[in-house]
Order: structure tokens, then C-alpha cells, then sequence
């Protein structure tokens, strides 16, 4: 009988299993294994991410059924099974000790724009800003006012009149927007590692969680900063931020009871002594009423 040719070789299958059990290793040894999809990832960004991340981020490309073998065989994390539903497509792994929202957030400050082919999804709103396409008038305006963008001819080339909103993000590209867009070196999507999903200690992170806005979140600790303060110097519970303020309400307050009962001291006697000099004043100025009164 004669034997099939396109059945695996013994060579083959062992370094399939030697590859598991390199996986398997990697598993133990980091806290943390991120699925990336690969899509749209050049290799110079992947070895730029590679060069970056240095030791703390290893970064390997890995078929996917060698990665299922290799989480269904992983005792030690039985939890990490459940990642066997992200891994589709095209993915490569990261295995790390780092905080996984550390590592989303850099992952998404290392992705670049290009320009977008038909097909694509946009990664943002795309507008077209007005001004001018230095673009002589021909058949372009037609290709411009077919996507929906408003244009004149000033100086001898084709002006887009104003900003336009061609394509919201997560829409489909057409042929013909792409075709504009890249006659006006317009880039509107990105490309870069973007997390499916992390495992962290028994953990499942899906990608979307770990999307985090900066800016939003400086400005929500700010404004909880501010009214954690307010509440605590309406409270006159002191803490190291606010106790000099405190001790300014304190010693206004003091002030005041203590002109208002005609304590002296030495921080109101002057204050006492001209309150004592306007009510003289005002005392003197009734005196003829009063006589003339008799």
C-alpha cells in the first residue's frame, strides 16, 4: 500500500510539539499572555514594537492551532481557555509582566495612519478640511462632488469650500472616497497592534475594556480632587492639603466672635477701639437732637 505523501512527517510533528511546549513555558513564566490582531501590521512596526518593548514585552507570531494546543494543555491556567474564542484571524501574542492598560495604552501610541483602500473601515471621523487641493480643475471635481464635498476654482486649482464629514468612524470606505482620499494624501485608518483580549491571573480582559481616555480620566481625578477638598474644609476635617486653610477660617471666625463680644487682644483691639470711635461719633451726633428735644 502505498504511503500518502501529504501526511505530516515525524520531524514536523515533533517541532509542533516542541513549539507547544515552548508556549506552555511562556505561560508559567509571564503573568500576563495579550492576543494582538495582526491585520494591517507591517513588519517594521512589529519589529519597531519588538525594539520598544525590549525585555519586558515578548512578542511572538504563532499559529493559531498551535496556541489552542497549547492553552487546552496549560494545567497550571486552566482559566486561559476561555481565549480560545478570540483566536481567529490573523494574531500574534504578547507574553508580559506589564499592567495590561500600560500596554494597551502604548500599543495604541504606536499605531500610524495611512491612506485608506477600498474596503477599509475608517479608525475616526474623516473630514476633508477646506482650503485649497492644489489640484488643477479637470475631472477631479466631478470625483469631489460625487463623495460629497463642495468645491470652487480659485487661482487656477480646485478648492474644497468647506470642512466636510466624508466618513464616520467604523463605516466602509468606498471605492471611489478612497480614490479621493488618496489624491488628497488624506489618511483615515490606522495601523497598529490592537488587544482582542488579555488573560491576567485567571482573568479575561476583552480589548474594548482596555481602552482607556487619558485626558477624561485627568480631568474626572481633578474634578474629584476639587470636591473631596470643598467637602472636607465644610467638614473642618484637616488633612495636609487643606489644614492652612482651615486654620485661615479659624482665625477669621475667632476674630470676628471675638470683636463682636469686645474682647480685647492683640490682634482686635484696634478694630474695638474703632468701633468704639464710630459709635462715639454717631452717639455725639444725636446729642443736640436730644437737647433740642427738651
Amino acid at each position: 500500500m502505498k504511503e500518502e505523501t501529504n501526511l505530516p512527517s515525524q520531524q514536523v510533528l515533533m517541532q509542533k510539539a516542541k513549539q507547544v511546549e515552548e508556549v506552555i513555558g511562556l505561560l508559567g513564566k509571564y503573568r500576563v499572555l495579550a492576543i494582538a490582531d495582526l491585520q494591517k501590521v507591517r513588519a517594521s512596526q512589529l519589529q519597531e514594537f519588538k525594539k520598544k518593548f525590549g525585555s519586558e514585552v515578548y512578542i511572538r507570531v504563532i499559529k493559531n492551532t498551535l496556541m489552542k494546543k497549547a492553552l487546552e494543555k496549560c494545567a497550571d491556567k486552566p482559566e486561559s481557555r476561555e481565549l480560545l474564542r478570540y483566536i481567529t484571524g490573523q494574531n500574534v501574542y504578547l507574553f508580559t509582566n506589564m499592567n495590561p492598560f500600560k500596554l494597551a495604552l502604548l500599543l495604541e501610541r504606536g499605531k500610524v495612519k495611512l491612506i485608506a483602500k477600498a474596503g477599509d473601515v475608517a479608525s475616526f471621523d474623516v473630514i476633508v478640511p477646506a482650503g485649497n487641493t492644489g489640484i488643477p480643475p479637470g475631472p477631479i471635481i466631478s470625483q469631489l462632488n460625487a463623495v460629497g464635498l463642495p468645491t470652487r476654482i480659485e487661482s487656477g486649482s480646485v478648492w474644497i469650500s468647506k470642512d466636510t464629514l466624508v466618513a464616520r468612524k467604523g463605516e466602509v470606505i468606498s471605492e471611489k472616497l478612497a480614490s479621493v482620499l488618496a489624491k488628497l494624501g488624506i489618511k483615515a485608518v490606522e495601523a497598529g497592534l490592537s488587544l482582542k483580549a488579555v488573560y491576567l491571573d485567571g482573568l479575561i480582559i476583552e480589548g474594548s475594556q482596555l481602552k482607556v481616555d487619558i485626558e477624561k480620566v485627568r480631568k474626572d481625578v481633578e474634578n474629584a480632587h476639587v470636591e473631596a477638598f470643598k467637602l472636607s474644609v465644610g467638614v473642618a476635617y484637616p488633612t495636609r492639603e487643606n489644614v492652612q486653610m482651615l486654620v485661615q477660617i479659624a482665625y477669621r471666625e475667632a476674630r470676628a466672635l471675638a470683636i463682636g463680644a469686645a474682647i480685647p487682644t492683640k490682634e482686635t483691639i484696634k478694630d474695638l477701639i474703632l468701633r468704639a470711635h464710630a459709635e462715639m461719633l454717631s452717639l455725639s451726633m444725636r446729642i443736640p437732637n436730644l437737647e433740642e428735644a427738651k
